[in-house]
């Protein structure tokens, strides 16, 4: 989980600035990075035409850091919830070669859901989002999100598919793994990427994908999920 702080913010605005607004080919990625994280048949701009508009379903607002104003609701659709934010590199879980203490000044070893074999997540291999923990704000439980959940991730004409593998803190939303903002050409290191905004998230209610750590299957119920959704709203 991730408390990013606006000092740090400044202290790495070219960065964010890169990943926020340029083409994913500036913003040099590796080699092995994909070129395009359209996945599934559903297209990026089918999904944000039924999310123009927002049905506030949360008490109140988060903030995307931790000295910013609270000015992100979760909305409510059929089948769905979404909200508009930035996104913060989570690194959390199993260490790996990008995802430890030493590239991650806010590293933890564990996530709040596990693989089938009980150990955390990857965030460097597997894409998942981190929720906001439960609050007087908004329960994401007692709306139909539950962890291995399948998140429609859409930034620059992209959709990533991914899963609901982390919570972290109470009052700050848009958050994702390291492996999640490579796929759409953001910047994933854990102490300098991101991107300050444009980053949708479409939760689907009641879905769970398992195993949670099966990429392939996010996609396979993502796309069947996002069709419905299309169909819905």
């Amino acid at each position: 989980m991730r408390f990013r702080t606006l000092t740090l913010a400044a202290a790495s605005g070219a960065a964010l600035l890169a990943a926020g607004v340029l083409p994913a080919h500036a913003s040099g990625p590796t080699p092995s990075a994909p070129t395009s994280a359209q996945e599934g048949s559903v297209s990026a701009a089918d999904l944000l035409a039924k999310v123009t508009s927002c049905s506030q379903i949360s008490s109140g607002k988060y903030k995307t850091d931790d000295e910013t104003s609270a000015t992100v609701p979760v909305c409510g659709k059929n089948g769905a919830v979404f909200w508009k934010a930035d996104m913060d590199i989570d690194c959390d879980g199993q260490r790996t070669t990008n995802c430890n203490a030493d590239r991650d000044p806010w590293y933890q070893d564990d996530t709040a859901f596990h693989q089938s074999d009980g150990k955390p997540l990857k965030a460097e291999s597997l894409p998942y989002v981190v929720v906001p923990s439960s609050s007087s704000i908004w329960n994401y439980s007692g709306a139909g999100i539950k962890g291995g959940g399948v998140v429609a991730v859409i930034y620059n004409n992209k959709v990533e598919y991914a899963v609901v593998g982390d919570t972290g803190p109470t009052k700050i939303i848009g958050e994702a793994s390291y492996a999640t903002a490579k796929a759409l050409g953001i910047d994933p290191d854990p102490a300098t990427g991101g991107a300050d905004s444009g980053v949708t998230y479409i939760l689907f209610k009641n879905s769970k994908v398992s195993p949670i750590e099966s990429h392939s299957a996010a996609v396979s119920l993502g796309d069947q999920l996002a069709k419905q959704f299309l169909r819905n709203n």
